[in-house]
């Protein structure tokens, strides 16, 4: 697996596409299906922990199962925990459950890239480029 962090419009898809030649139609979004079992690649994590937390399902039990039924997976999510923390009790449990699962799946990842300006950076793992 793989995972892909960093900022909103930071260029996490845009690295995706172009340094593992995935087109379009291999990316799937999260806010839009459910079928991950046989994904080269979900964009939009966070927005999918949401939706699990509103439906009171368990984040890091369907991250789990993602690892598992697709390990070889490229995982790309927004950093969403470095803003002011939410005044709403419902914001703060989706941040915290995004920070978790996003410690989940870089702890079982074999690369972590964190893309800041659209500048990919590998913080764990081997380097993909020169």
């Amino acid at each position: 697996m793989i995972l892909v962090i960093g900022g909103t419009c930071a260029g996490k898809t845009e690295f995706v596409k172009k340094y593992f030649r995935l087109s379009d139609a291999d990316i799937l979004d999260a806010s839009e299906t459910e079928n991950f079992q046989n994904a080269k690649c979900i964009r939009n994590y966070h927005i999918l922990i949401q939706k699990l937390c509103k439906e009171n399902a368990d984040p890091l039990a369907f991250t789990e199962r993602l690892i598992q039924e697709n390990p070889d997976c490229i995982v790309i999510t927004n950093e969403i925990g470095c803003g002011i923390i939410p005044l709403e009790k419902s914001e703060r449990f989706w941040r915290e459950a995004c920070g978790k699962s996003s410690c989940l799946l870089a702890e079982r990842a074999e690369k972590v890239i964190r893309i800041i300006c659209g500048i990919p950076a590998v913080i764990k793992g081997e380097c993909l480029w020169s």
